[in-house]
């Protein structure tokens, strides 16, 4: 198998991993458990990479996994706009990595979780 199952059921991962990539793409870094951070970054990639290729196919690659979430909204006057996560990555995503090929993601080791002791990571989009 080509991933880590986490301890879940298939459901359940994969909805997690759409939430955490989705929220990485939002906020531009979270905090998580290494084992998650390192599924997450491959994640992530594929879909920055779908954002730089820009066309119809990938739009709809990546709609049918990133969740439809308002990343920002911006109010200039009477004017109000509202950007959701998808527009952010085939927006601003994609023109800030366009001329990168590949390794969009770091990952800066933390301290042990408190109740349990799981490594805790930074994963972050490369600026």
């Amino acid at each position: 198998m080509s991933n880590r199952k986490l301890q879940r059921t298939s459901e359940h991962r994969r909805s997690m991993l759409r939430n955490l990539t989705t929220e990485l793409i939002i906020h531009g870094q979270i905090i998580t458990t290494e084992a998650r951070a390192k599924e997450v970054r491959s994640t992530t990639d594929k879909m920055i990479s779908l954002g730089k290729r820009g066309d119809l196919h990938a739009r709809r690659q990546a709609a049918a996994y990133i969740r439809d979430v308002v990343a920002d909204v911006k109010e200039d006057g009477d004017d109000i706009t509202v950007t959701t996560a998808l527009q952010k990555l085939f927006g601003d995503l994609a023109t800030k990595y366009a001329d990168r090929n590949g390794g969009y993601t770091r990952i800066y080791k933390t301290m042990p979780r408190r109740g349990d002791g799981a490594e805790m990571v930074i994963l972050q989009l490369i600026d």
